[in-house]
């Protein structure tokens, strides 16, 4: 599975105004700026966001975008599969044999877990909680 920038960048606003929750809405030039994006691309990426109710838009001088939610309360599997569409690793499993779809299926499913226990807080906050490397095993 590959995500493309429309997922990437669609977790880069989301964690943006994960940070900024709580202050006021954030203007996508200033989250475009602040990452080197272009701001008429997260205009684009910005729009499924609100229909899903992920993020809302105010309006006016001081406007911009607030999260709907709680940081807590989104995942970056929310997120993804608005932006990206269903997580499949491998197009028609069905017509594997059982073994790959199994492996497949495993796959998918770990892609899944790691996706929808992710919350915006875990990665807005990454770091600041003296976190290095979850992932580092020493032997």
């Amino acid at each position: 599975m590959k995500i493309s920038t429309k997922g990437r960048y669609g977790l880069t606003i989301m964690i943006e105004l994960a940070k900024n929750a709580g202050n006021g809405p954030m203007s996508l030039k200033s989250i475009a700026k602040e990452n080197n994006l272009s701001e008429h691309y997260l205009e684009q990426l910005v729009a499924p966001l609100r229909n899903a109710s992920l993020v809302k838009s105010i309006r006016g001088a001081y406007g911009g975008y607030v999260l709907a939610k709680e940081p807590a309360e989104i995942t970056a599997g929310d997120i993804i599969r608005i932006l990206e569409g269903p997580i499949t690793p491998v197009e028609g499993i069905e017509d594997e044999e059982p073994a790959k779809q199994e492996l497949w299926i495993r796959i998918r499913d770990a892609v899944k877990d790691v996706l929808d226990t992710t919350t915006l807080e875990d990665l807005s906050t990454y770091g600041e909680k003296g976190v290095q490397d979850p992932y580092m095993f020493y032997i």
